[in-house]
């Protein structure tokens, strides 16, 4: 982490010259590529900021890694004040707190409605998490679904046997380990090398890291399983929080609020745009068949209740859930 640290020092003196006037300066991390629709989203709440308090509040938003805080290490640097703030993959944080890992679990809450309607149980749990953790949450946004890129087309469970697919969390590397493949867990930084080096075969991730990894020159089938739910979530240390007056904490939340409506709109708009660039770059995009969800369905369920039995703490979440859900 000392390297990472002296990016972020450095990092943190450009920004500081170059927003010399304003009151606070905050360094973002963010790990996604500078094109990537949760990337531009931090920029929007960035310029919002800085907006509403009058230029006296300036995030600076450092895209692509170049802080040097992987995925998984987001709630513990913004935790422990080597970031003020940050953009972070909840499913990655599960190591910190397996409660995280609810919204994950496979087919449990696989559409945006869905996932709404979990987040009105969940999140207050979520917002508790990040507390314990010094860090105040300020929107969450989800991903578009989670598809399955690999070489050869998916029509049955048996394509997957022995596939060597990149997952993001211990509920990816269950559910495909149950499909007969042979899962690895990886954070974004690591997938195209690994594809590049021969490491995976193939990577369960959105349309939108499919076009952010350029996935065409390594694949050329995406299967559309839908499978996981996955959230973004922006916390900023306590600490720094707490520096603001009352008056800027009022309207950044304000902004954050009406903010992560917007940006869950984007998010739908956000597949079927990347989907068709993947098609113009000649990948094969195709949905799971009838038989297939069935399957995949059949034997993503009783994981639900392995993860209340190994995290007790969810299940009262993922029950009240499903008891309105079903």
């Amino acid at each position: 982490m000392k390297s990472a640290f002296r990016a972020i020092l450095a990092a943190g003196t450009i920004a500081f010259a170059a927003q010399a006037y304003a009151e606070t300066n905050w360094d973002m991390s963010v790990v996604w590529p500078q094109g990537n629709f949760h990337t531009q989203d931090a920029i929007t709440f960035a310029d919002t900021v800085k907006e509403v308090t009058d230029g006296e509040v300036v995030i600076t938003v450092h895209a692509g890694g170049s802080l040097g805080i992987k995925g998984p290490e987001g709630m513990a640097a913004v935790r422990d004040g080597l970031v003020p703030i940050a953009d972070i993959l909840m499913s990655q944080q599960v190591g910190e707190a397996p409660v995280l890992g609810i919204e994950s679990l496979p087919y449990l809450a696989p559409t945006m409605s869905d996932l709404a309607l979990l987040h009105k149980y969940f999140r207050p749990k979520i917002e508790e998490v990040a507390e314990s953790m010094n860090q105040k949450l300020l929107y969450m946004v989800p991903w578009p679904g989670q598809a399955v890129y690999t070489k050869n087309p998916i029509k049955t469970i048996e394509d997957l046997d022995g596939v060597k697919l990149r997952v993001v969390d211990a509920n990816g590397q269950n559910f495909f380990t149950a499909l007969g493949a042979a899962p690895l867990q990886m954070p974004w930084g690591e997938v195209v090398p690994s594809l590049a080096a021969g490491t995976i075969e193939g990577v369960t991730t959105s349309s939108s890291s499919g076009v952010d990894g350029s996935f065409w020159e390594f694949m050329g089938n995406m299967s559309t399983f839908n499978w996981q739910a996955s959230s973004n979530l922006v916390t900023v240390n306590l600490d720094a929080w707490n520096d603001l007056s009352e008056e800027h904490q009022e309207a950044i939340e304000k902004a954050a609020i009406k903010l992560e409506g917007d940006f869950w709109k984007a998010s739908r708009a956000e597949d079927q745009k990347k989907i068709a660039v993947l098609e113009e770059n000649g990948m094969s995009v195709t949905a799971p068949s009838a038989e297939l969800k069935a399957e995949l369905i059949k034997r993503a369920q009783p994981l639900w209740e392995e993860f209340k039995e190994r995290v007790p703490e969810a299940a009262d979440y993922i029950d009240a859930y499903l008891a309105v859900r079903n």
